[in-house]
């Protein structure tokens, strides 16, 4: 795992709150498979060809990631507009970097970074 899970429970609380208020970021918007809340989760999220891949910095094991593949949907909000994803499946780095914008900068070997999720743009 990338990153271990207890620096994104700091995420979670700290940095997170601050960057979905500031605006600037992709923001997902998710459904808790237990509890049924809805979520908003700041995001690294890219445009690919029919949808979007998100990095998953923390693995496919965070609590988001799973929620998503449990729902089989979500919502991002992105340039001021929200977008209906759906059909959630992760993915490797060989076919996430294929399917990525060659301008998008990679994440870094040695955050051994080896899951991203995929999404696509519901019909409509």
């Amino acid at each position: 795992m990338p990153m271990p899970l207890w620096w994104g429970h700091v995420n979670k609380r700290v940095f997170n709150p601050r960057a979905i208020a500031s605006g600037k970021y992709p923001v997902l918007i998710h459904v808790g498979r237990t509890s049924g809340t809805t979520y908003r989760t700041p995001m690294d999220a890219h445009p690919v060809a029919g949808g979007y891949l998100f990095v998953l910095v923390y693995g496919s094991r965070s609590d988001w990631v799973r929620n998503v593949l449990a729902a089989g949907s979500a919502r991002l909000r992105v340039d001021g507009k929200e977008v209906e994803l759906t059909a959630p499946r992760l993915v490797g780095r060989q076919e996430a970097f294929e399917a990525m914008p060659k301008d998008v900068t990679r994440p870094p070997k040695v955050l051994r970074i080896t899951e991203f999720l995929r999404m696509d743009l519901a019909a409509g």
